[in-house]
């Protein structure tokens, strides 16, 4: 059963913002947006486990904006990848613009003059990587004395990426006397530092434990020969007429990957660290508006996009990181709609599938394609016991089947 409210009303949310949120077509709210909200409303510290997609931007955004408008301060929003900064900054912007409220984007591979220029404008809210904003500081072109509300968005990402000292610098610089609300899709060992050193009282909300999928994503698993991913994936690209979004394990694959497409007369474009932000930025827009059918992305790249439609993800590369698998399925079936994800897995790979299944406590169905020859793990056991299967989308295609595990 649903018990989530049909509108924002009744969350402690003030008039001009629900105004503000009808205007911009948000009228139910999603449930960490339910939980999360008369928390951080109330004036509570608020630790949020929720996955990516989920609407956190929101769920923070809107007690920052009140709280902002209420008193006197400055808001920081601390993101891990350019990416998400851009995307966060659109929809804080959109918010903020009918209480005058300013936002400054802080990010590295943009213009430092850009972001001073930026700074001098006096912004009340500010979305920031780790790395460019402690440069900032450096050259004392800005203070975070004034800081009254702190936002740590996708805080396991920041820390995977190796900003736990850049994180714990900033957090010194910042007045005791702020809210602070930490977004993360997980709850390692390092976050519950950070809370414990870093937060008054944090109120934990949680929509979704670790390892939980979406029940509207269908996954599939093809075994086969490295030599062969390429004419696999021609083939798989044959069976859907919708945007893909795919993942490979390095940059070089990346690049490797989207030049194999474009050669093929596929519309792709590539996101990753080799790429300048004006072209990671061209790359994601043109994916969004049609320019572009397949983006080609790296994990982290990956983590500031957040587009709807996506029809298939696929895993060209299976990810080193098993939580990784959750994130990036997570991009596709969203808002309601019907997602499917396909993994391509070599024979000597046994080892990474069972750890992503045993994550997401279900066994993905293995498929085959007749023509491409097929292969099976390398010892794979045939005695495993049962266990849930992820559903899988029968019919779809006509080369769909399943290996006898």
């Amino acid at each position: 059963m649903n018990t989530n409210p049909p509108n924002f009303y009744g969350l402690g949310i003030a008039p001009g913002l629900l105004e503000a949120l009808d205007s911009l077509k948000f009228s139910v709210p999603t449930p960490i947006q339910h939980k999360a909200i008369p928390i951080a409303v109330a004036g509570s510290d608020v630790i949020g486990i929720a996955q990516t997609g989920t609407g956190k931007t929101i769920a923070f955004t809107v007690p920052m904006i009140q709280r902002l408008h209420q008193k006197k301060g400055r808001g920081l929003v601390l993101v891990p990848t350019r990416e998400l900064a851009i995307q966060v900054n659109e929809t804080v912007e959109k918010l903020a613009k009918p209480f005058n409220m300013l936002t400054g984007v802080l990010i590295g591979g943009a213009s430092m003059l850009h972001q001073v220029v930026a700074l001098r404008k006096n912004p009340q809210i500010i979305i920031a990587t780790p790395g460019r904003l402690l440069d900032l500081i450096g050259q004392q072109r800005l203070r975070l004395d004034d800081v009254s509300v702190l936002i740590l968005d996708e805080a396991d990402r920041m820390l995977d990426m190796g900003f736990a000292p850049q994180i714990d610098r900033i957090l010194r610089l910042i007045p005791k006397d702020r809210q602070t609300m930490l977004f993360s899709a997980t709850m390692p060992e390092k976050i519950m530092h950070i809370a414990s050193a870093h937060m008054h009282l944090p109120v934990r909300t949680e929509i979704a434990p670790t390892g939980t999928m979406a029940e509207n994503i269908s996954q599939e698993l093809f075994v086969v020969g490295k030599e062969l991913k390429g004419k696999l994936l021609e083939k798989l690209l044959e069976q859907y007429a919708g945007t893909v979004l795919l993942f490979t394990r390095t940059k070089r694959g990346a690049r490797r990957v989207t030049q194999m497409l474009r050669a093929r007369q596929h519309a792709a474009a590539e996101i990753h660290a080799d790429r300048s932000l004006g072209q990671r930025k061209e790359a994601l827009e043109g994916f969004k508006m049609g320019k572009y059918r397949i983006l080609v992305a790296t994990d982290i790249a990956a983590r500031g996009i957040d587009v709807k439609g996506i029809e298939l993800v696929i895993n060209f590369d299976l990810p080193d990181d098993p939580e990784n698998y959750i994130h990036r399925i997570g991009r596709t079936g969203r808002a309601g709609m019907e997602g499917h994800a396909i993994s391509l897995a070599t024979p000597d790979q046994k080892k990474d599938v069972r750890m992503i299944e045993q994550l997401i406590k279900t066994e993905i169905p293995v498929a085959e394609h007749p023509d491409v020859p097929s292969e099976r793990f390398d010892e794979r056991l045939s005695s495993a016991p049962p266990r849930r299967h992820s559903h899988s989308h029968a019919g779809r295609s006509s080369f769909r089947g399943h290996y006898r595990r």
